[in-house]
């Protein structure tokens, strides 16, 4: 996993950012993400909450939204999810097996600015990709 501080810098600060603007009522955990593309742009998302729960989108899910919706089919070189205790839950690993690598950077930062780096690998070692 190669990151640079510039990159990390970034990152963690449009995530922060993002997990401000988070809407959740209901479980009041807040969670903002950011993502770098193999384009070189990023993109930032937080979690949005709804009363009907299924309705419910995730930070990593926004952010990758607003990638692909202003790139198209891309590719995410790292991805930084910034909460209390951060794990992208089940759907948002699956979400990200469509445009992650096994070598893209996971950063999971918690609100001590403490940092673990995985790779998508390590964070989900079996996606489900074909049918």
């Amino acid at each position: 996993m190669d990151i640079n501080n510039v990159i990390l810098d970034k990152l963690i600060n449009m995530a922060k950012d993002a997990r401000d603007k988070a809407y959740a009522p209901y479980s009041h955990y807040f969670v903002g993400a950011a993502l770098l593309t193999e384009k070189n742009n990023y993109y930032s998302g937080c979690n949005i909450e709804n009363s009907s729960f299924g309705a419910t989108i995730c930070a990593e899910r926004v952010a990758i939204c607003k990638a692909i919706s202003e790139e198209g089919k891309t590719l995410i070189t790292h991805i930084l999810v910034y909460a209390k205790d951060p794990s992208p839950c089940g759907i948002c690993r699956q979400f990200l097996s469509n445009f992650c690598t096994d070598a893209t950077t996971i950063i999971l930062t918690n609100i001590n600015l403490t940092n673990k780096f995985l790779t998508f690998k390590e964070l989900f070692p079996q996606p489900f990709l074909k049918f």
